[in-house]
């Protein structure tokens, strides 16, 4: 028996969830598959009266579920952009305790929505670029700033900086220029890779005056790129500080239904078992 599991970080936020399940859904339809949403932390929280009745569950306890109830094969889906150490830690750490209960349970997991040592995607980028152009109306040569979390790990901030670059040929003509920023990062100079920060970018004399369209490189709404989030609040503060500045944001490219399109691929990929991120045999 087989259970396909469509897996982000999770949020406190029930937005977060309700568009997991909403791709889960939408993805099952389109390949014909059962597919379940996921998280690996935090949604399991959320009241379930905010989640249309239906609490979340972490994925450790579900797989340990699903094992319990027969499973012996889960295919688990990244909604990541990049291998972070939620995927390449954590993920492992939970799934290995459940396969020490239940040893019958084999675990494939898919690559992330980017791998950018594979053939040239350029899906992803041109999901960016639409959302992009959607906020373009009476605008002339935007600056576009790609703009996520921050990472820990290089190899993330990586995936961002390799997405950029495919934005800026895609909006060649259309963008004045293309740059990217993250919107925090964590102290000291190991973690100097992630600079520069939103706040500091949109501060700078090269903003300007400018019209700045950010690419919001996030997936699901939450804290920091949902309504009223972190993300909002730089941007205002940045625009009070600075009045000829005009910052508009991009819905988020988990919103986007061509997100889709890249979820069938791993997916795919994962029910064939290459390439894959990570493979748990049983015992």
């Amino acid at each position: 028996m087989r259970k396909i599991l469509l897996v982000d970080n999770g949020s406190l936020r029930a937005q977060a969830t309700l568009n997991l399940r909403r791709l889960a859904h939408a993805l099952g339809q389109a390949t014909g598959q059962e597919v379940e949403a996921a998280s690996l932390l935090h949604s399991y929280k959320i009241p379930a009266e905010e989640l249309e009745g239906r609490k979340a569950v972490s994925l450790g306890p579900l797989a340990g579920q699903l094992a319990a109830q027969g499973m012996t094969e889960l295919v688990v889906l990244p909604f990541f952009f990049g291998p972070s150490q939620a995927l390449t830690r954590y993920l492992p750490e939970r799934l290995a305790e459940v396969q020490a209960n239940f040893p019958q349970l084999s675990v494939k997991v898919a690559l992330p929505l980017v791998e950018s040592q594979a053939v040239v995607d350029l899906r992803l980028a041109r999901l960016l670029a639409d959302n992009v152009r959607e906020r373009m109306d009476g605008l002339s040569q935007p600056r576009v700033v790609l703009v996520d979390h921050g990472s820990p790990i290089p190899e993330v901030t990586a995936v961002r900086n390799y997405l950029a670059g495919q934005l800026s040929v895609l909006l060649s003509e259309e963008a004045s220029c293309v740059t990217f920023a993250s919107m925090e990062r964590r102290d000291g100079e190991a973690y100097r890779f992630n600079e520069p920060l939103l706040v500091d970018l949109l501060a700078s004399k090269a903003m300007a005056g400018s019209d700045v369209i950010l690419a919001m490189l996030f997936l699901s709404p939450g804290r920091h790129a949902g309504e009223g989030g972190d993300i909002a609040e730089i941007c205002d503060q940045a625009m009070a500080q600075s009045p000829g500045l005009r910052v508009t944001t991009t819905r988020l490219a988990g919103e986007h239904d061509a997100i889709l399109e890249i979820l069938a691929t791993r997916l795919a990929q994962g029910l064939a078992g290459a390439p894959l991120l990570l493979e748990l045999p049983a015992a």
